[in-house]
Formats: C-alpha cells, structure tokens, sequence
C-alpha cells in the first residue's frame, strides 16, 4: 500500500466506526476500511473475501462500472453513439470482479481431503493444468500451464486431481507476477497435502510482452519451487523433470 492509500485508508478507518456510518459508504470503502481495522494487506494477489459481506461483490462491480466508464469518457471514446462500446463498462466489471480477478473477492474452493489409507509414498505428478492469471504490472494476460509433484507420506492428506486443478485457478484467477504466484500455490498445496515433497513447475506466456513493450510473441517463462525431498534429492528432481515433457 502507498504511504497516501495507507494515511487515507486509517484517516477513513479512524473517523467512521457504526455499521450505520459504513453503510453509507461505497462498498470499496467499507472492505477496505475492515482490511485496515484488521491490519490485513490488501496487495492485488491477496484474497480479501473474509471482509466481503453477502451483497458487496454486486455494489463493487457497480463501483468498477462507473469508474471504467470514466476511463473510456478519457480514452475519448463515444460510447454513447459507439455500438460496440455501450456495454463495455459493465462488461468489463463483471469480468474483473466475477472472473479474472475472482480469487481474491471468494473463499478457498471445497476440497474433500482423504488419509493416506494405503501409505502410498511414491512420486505423483498432477499436470499439465491450464491456468489463466494477469500481469499486476500492466492487467495483461498470462495463460500458461502447471505441473505439481508430490511425494506423499503416511500423514499426508490426499485430494482428488480435480481439486489441484480448481486450487490453481483459485490462486492464479487475481493480479501477480508468475513467481509469486507458484509460492502462493506451493504454500497452499504443503498447508493441505503436508507431503514429504513438493514440486511445482509453471510455464507460461505473458502479453504484457507479447502485446505491448518489445512484442516479443516466442518467448515464454519457466519458473519451479522445490520443496523438502525434491530440495534435498536430485535424482527424485531429475525423475521429475524429466517425466514433464511427456505430460505436454
């Protein structure tokens, strides 16, 4: 948060205190003031949903709607007699708000969790799942594909292959950098799985490259988190890698 967004947001957090002052208040303004009262950060890639309250999301694609309405009033487009462009606002506040920045306005997704009835305790690899995520730099998509390994232990937690897949859209469906988004994703999986190993190996295209700057439409970034026997094991790594191409 900037040193002027923190000093407006305690000065708002300071001066209304009712839920009757706050209910008149743009519902940007009563999340962000409960984020403040809370001392939680509010980053693009942080899930705020635990102080978004039944109805908000609906007065926050409002609030998205007029204001992108005010950038296309700027970008001197005629969206009054511009066919094309006299839904876009709202168009694209629900996209925002219902779609690509989703994970941080909802709650982690149901994941059924099962023991480890037979002490399974061999390699796993879920992948490669597709994962759709935006540039926090410039709102520019970033579609690419994640592979996760694990080395499962007598204790860990098994969840079903579907779920790694709703798990990753959760995390990747906000604004990131790609690196931040596989520590994101790996702190989840070793929180819920609590395998001996954790792999994660993301690969993917960034149109903040391919659609603006340099244009640049070959190239593509590969990132990977190691955790515990994948860290400490190189033929475990190298028999992961290695098993990757195979799942393109």
């Amino acid at each position: 948060m900037s040193t002027t967004d923190s000093n407006a947001a305690e000065s708002t957090a300071r001066i209304f205190r009712s839920e009757e002052e706050l209910a008149r208040l743009p519902a940007s303004e009563r999340i962000r003031y409960r984020l403040v009262s809370a001392e939680c950060r509010y980053h693009a890639n942080d899930n705020i949903s635990a102080h978004v309250r039944e109805g908000e999301l609906g007065e926050l694609k409002a609030e998205v709607q007029a204001k992108m309405q005010e950038v296309l009033k700027a970008l001197v487009i005629d969206t009054s007699s511009d066919h094309n462009t006299q839904e876009t606002a709202k168009r694209v506040a629900k996209m925002f708000v219902d779609e690509v920045f989703r994970g941080r306005y909802v709650p982690m997704p149901s994941v059924t969790e099962f023991p480890n009835a037979e002490r399974l305790n061999e390699l796993m690899i879920v992948g490669p799942i597709k994962v759709r995520s935006a540039c926090s730099h410039h709102l520019c998509p970033i579609i690419g594909k994640v592979w996760i390994g694990l080395l499962p232990n007598e204790h860990s937690n098994l969840i079903g292959l579907s779920k790694y897949a709703r798990i990753c859209d959760w995390i990747m469906s906000r604004p990131q950098i790609q690196e931040e988004a596989v520590t994101m994703l790996a702190n989840e999986l070793q929180q819920r799985v609590r395998p001996d190993g954790l792999a994660i190996v993301m690969e993917a295209d960034h149109f903040c490259m391919h659609w603006r700057g340099v244009k640049d439409d070959q190239s593509a970034m590969v990132n990977s988190v190691m955790r515990g026997a994948f860290l400490k094991d190189a033929n475990l790594r190298r028999e992961f890698l290695s098993l990757l191409p195979r799942k393109g």
